[in-house]
């Protein structure tokens, strides 16, 4: 989507701190983290949000979660606990419509979240 400032991130137009990338996602540092560890994790597919994932982005999906629990082990942060978190649409939180996880963590998360 030309719009889309997660896409053109994937698409190198924009720079970010990226900590992982592979053929279907890449991973970067948010710009402005809400705990010590705050990494985006986004698929390179366009999909705006949760409610239009389709069967084809079933195997998608999971490789997200897996690559956050790479990341967590290599941000040091898997064996104490971290948070993932994927909002959706506005009363959710979301404010850029891609999906993607955040990866929380480097302190104690607290319930409810807010």
């Amino acid at each position: 989507m030309s719009d889309c400032i997660f896409c053109k991130i994937a698409e190198k137009k924009i720079p970010a701190k990226v900590v992982y990338e592979d053929d279907r996602a890449i991973a970067f540092d948010d710009v402005a983290p809400q705990a010590p560890v705050h990494t985006l994790v986004i698929p390179k597919k366009h999909v705006a949000t949760v409610l239009d994932i389709t069967p084809e982005d079933h195997g998608l999906v999971g490789h997200l979660f897996k690559v956050a629990a790479t990341i967590a082990k290599e941000k040091g942060i898997a064996e104490k606990g971290f948070r993932l978190v994927m909002n959706t649409n506005a009363d959710g939180g979301q404010s850029v419509y891609h999906i993607h996880l955040h990866i929380l963590g480097g302190r104690a998360m607290h319930w409810p979240p807010g």
